[in-house]
């Protein structure tokens, strides 16, 4: 049957833009009928089995975009990994929704919808009556409504748990010590089965609604099952009797699972709010109010209402609530929060500032240019959020074993107790029983469901502690796989910030004339060699002259017109007679030289020298140890870059190597069969990080929103390149480590708690022991990612 949805576009400049929308989307299978009106942003689309992610694909295909709301709801209630997936696969079958992701160790859900065919109520209800509880989406400005519900939830099983372990205690006793009467035995152990066991009951009762099981169903199946037998045994022992089986009670078995899982739990709900203790700190250097210039004076407003170009006054010690450009005062700046530098950046007119560092000893007065959502801090957070939701290549098998694993140890359990049952020592009804109980319990899809969000969360949030920003999970596997990393050379292995040196006039001119001709050209420039002539012309008082006809030659120049006169200055391609002996002198000493000339006719030559980092040549040793080739490319010439190349020790090196050519020698390394890391500046040289197999851009702590790097270090300290690698390797080893533990765990606990050691060695795992193992399985693997927050870099 035909429907007809309506959804919003976004991009369209002309009413040709909605015809070429048209066109393209009635090429999709199942459309029928398709209306764009490019006033209202809208489209029409009536058709049958309408897929809207292939729809919002063939949009952006087309160069425009569906226009959806993209939410990270916080959710509560959640046990297991299955109660992630069971949200996730009920929510992406919902009309409206194009994406939903549910993160199990941060208790969130990631919904990507389209408002017009769904609403956010309409999606709280659904998760609603799936037995969860949606709160309201994040609100940085508001308190956490997440941290609150944890709270409240710590407490709550915090209280079931002491509780429960006041009865157990006696009931343990009763049973092996002292004997008492099973009559006080059931009289304490039925609070802890329905009391402490309420949340089980509840979460797989509203599992089995929806046809479905996770692990609160084997908890319940198992405990229950201990309980009503000995229930039946305490009410009606001629039951069992009158069959030759002894009526033992298993009230202790039942009670002490019951109060471990309570504590295991618990103590993995502790556990996991400290996973995201890294982003909580960033969130918490967001100031909430600010000093703002009103009518001649300070006041205090709350940082909402600051707007750009607001004037704002910080005083020393006070957090900079917004980015912006300091227009009075001097000061040092800790911004060790944003790029995970311990030294104060000292601060001065026209120097730029961010939210959330801190002001040391001068009072500043700045003008702010971001507020809110587009300030460096802010984007780091949805930066850092973004990534701890995404999911490693390795989850997606993690997910689909989680789907079958309840109900494979279902199946199990219920083999085991026939086989036992049938095949085992009298009394083999009670021999069954244990067995069929240590198997549901012994069983834990949590640990498996914890193992890769969990150091996730950790490791990158550990990252952004110490100005590294990892895009997204899949970052991870790519640094361990690569094995060849080469660096640009201007702004990376060197400060990027090259000074003039020398000026040696030619033909008759004066250094005067050869300078004020260079600024002339340099001043339309933003070349960091153009920067350092305009530097070099401020200090000497030079003005340009009135220049026409720039053109700007990528990677050789620039040229113009001064007094009738054709005038260029840049590379020099192949040195005449006339220069050759000054330009290899000057390229010996490893500086830049450039050429000025007046009709083709060389008038001057200016050399630039750019100082290689004091950390590169340690960095560069560094990575050699970790077992990568280390490579330079430059646009420099093959003497320059050999100097270079020899002074750190470089495994390789590219000369003379255009802006533009760059991707054609990292695509060059890949064919010999390399696994390349490029390390640039992330602006010019975006397509060749985009072309490496692992992009790593040098930020200056407010380039984050690279799109081209799947790396960014914010530090712009070279160092950062190595933490990053060690600290991407460290938490995938992590995540191995977990998922190595929740695998061998399972594999070897499901047959041991079955009995498959009783024929060869005489022994049955108790079921409260398998109760205990089950119980700290997931509290393991939360701790073992933990230790990332003690990670510490070899540099």
């Amino acid at each position: 049957m035909s429907r007809r949805i309506e959804i919003p576009i976004s991009g369209m400049s002309c009413a040709g833009c909605a015809l070429r929308i048209e066109e393209g989307l009635k090429n999709i299978k199942g459309i029928e009928e398709v209306k764009v009106n490019f006033s209202l942003e809208k489209a029409e689309i009536i058709g049958e089995n309408l897929n809207l992610t292939e729809i919002k694909n063939k949009v952006e295909d087309l160069g425009y975009n569906v226009v959806t709301s993209e939410l990270t709801i916080p959710i509560s209630g959640m046990t297991c990994i299955g109660c992630a997936q069971r949200i996730e696969n009920t929510l992406r079958k919902l009309d409206g929704v194009i994406k939903a992701d549910v993160n199990f160790a941060k208790e969130e859900l990631y919904i990507e919808y389209i408002p017009t065919l769904i609403s956010l109520n309409d999606i709280k209800k659904v998760i609603k009556d799936l037995g969860y509880q949606a709160l309201d989406p994040k609100e940085e400005e508001i308190e956490d409504p997440q941290e609150a519900q944890r709270e409240k939830e710590l407490k709550d099983l915090k209280r079931r748990f002491f509780i429960s372990l006041f009865l157990t205690i006696p009931i343990v006793l009763g049973s092996f010590i002292y004997k008492i009467s099973p009559y006080i035995l059931f009289l304490l152990a039925t609070p802890v089965q329905f009391y402490g066991g309420y949340r089980f009951y509840k979460n797989a009762w509203s599992a089995l609604k929806h046809k479905t099981s996770d692990m609160n169903t084997l908890v319940a199946l198992s405990t229950t099952s201990a309980y009503l037998y000995s229930t039946l045994a305490t009410f009606y022992p001629s039951f069992f009797t009158v069959k030759n089986l002894s009526p033992e009670v298993y009230y202790d078995t039942s009670s002490v699972i019951i109060t471990f899982i309570l504590l295991g739990r618990y103590l993995e709900l502790k556990a996991k709010r400290k996973t995201s203790n890294a982003i909580k700190k960033l969130i918490s250097l967001k100031p909430q109010k600010a000093l703002v210039q009103r009518d001649n004076e300070f006041i205090e407003v709350l940082i909402n209402d600051v707007v750009k170009g607001d004037i704002v006054l910080v005083k020393p010690g006070e957090k900079i609530p917004v980015d912006g450009i300091v227009i009075e005062g001097y000061s040092s700046v800790d911004e060790s929060m944003l790029t995970g530098e311990s030294i104060p950046k000292d601060k001065k007119e026209k120097d730029n500032v961010f939210a959330g560092t801190i002001n040391l000893n001068g009072a500043l007065k700045i003008m702010a240019t971001k507020i809110g959502g587009e300030t460096v801090l802010a984007q780091i957070i949805k930066m850092v959020e973004s990534a701890q939701n995404t999911k490693a290549p390795v989850q997606r098998l993690v997910d689909k074993i989680a789907s079958i694993f309840v109900p494979t140890v279902l199946t199990i359990s219920i083999i085991t107790f026939f086989l036992w049952y049938i095949f085992g020592p009298k009394p083999s009804f009670n021999y069954a029983l244990s067995n069929f109980i240590a198997v549901l319990i012994i069983a834990c899809p949590c640990a498996l469901g914890l193992a890769t969000p969990t150091a996730l969360i950790v490791g990158i949030g550990k990252g952004a502690q110490m100005g590294i920003l990892i895009r997204n999970a899949e970052v991870l596997e790519k640094t361990d796989k690569i094995n060849s990393i080469i660096f640009d050379k201007t702004g990376t292995l060197t400060y990027g910030k090259p000074k003039l040196v020398d000026i040696i006039p030619l033909n008759n001119n004066t250094k005067e004339d050869i300078l004020k001709i260079a600024v002339s050209l340099e001043q339309f420039s933003n070349h960091p060699l153009a920067k350092a002539v305009l530097e070099k012309s401020e200090t000497e008082n030079i003005k340009p002259l009135e220049t026409s006809e720039i053109r700007e030659i990528p990677g050789e120049g620039i040229e113009g017109v001064i007094n009738n006169s054709n005038y260029f200055l840049g590379k020099i391609i192949e040195p005449i007679n006339e220069i050759k002996d000054i330009y290899e002198q000057y390229i010996k000493e490893s500086k830049i030289v450039a050429l000025l000339k007046k009709d083709d006719i060389p008038i001057g030559i200016l050399t630039f020298i750019d100082e290689l980092r004091e950390e590169a040549k340690l960095v560069v040793k560094k990575l050699k140890d970790i077992g990568l080739e280390v490579g330079m490319i430059t646009g420099d010439n093959k003497a320059s870059a050999g100097r270079v190349a020899m002074i750190l020790d470089l495994s390789f090196f590219f000369a003379e190597v255009f802006p533009q050519d760059k991707v054609n020698k990292i695509k060059e390394l890949q064919k010999e069969g390399k696994s390349v890391a490029m390390v640039g500046d992330g602006i010019n040289d975006a397509p060749a990080l985009t072309q490496a197999d692992l992009g790593i851009a040098m930020g200056s702590g407010t380039d984050i929103a690279i799109e081209s790097s799947d790396i960014i270090i914010t530090g712009n300290n070279l160092k950062g390149v190595v933490r990053a690698l060690e600290l991407s390797r460290k938490t995938l080893s992590t995540i191995k480590w977990n998922l190595f533990w929740a695998f061998i765990y399972n594999t070897l606990g499901i047959p041991i708690a079955g009995g498959a050691l009783y024929p060869f060695i005489g022994i049955l795992l108790n079921p409260m022991i398998a109760g205990i193992a089950m119980a700290f399985s997931s509290v393991f693997v939360v701790s073992n990612s933990l230790r990332l927050r003690n990670f510490k870099p070899s540099i």
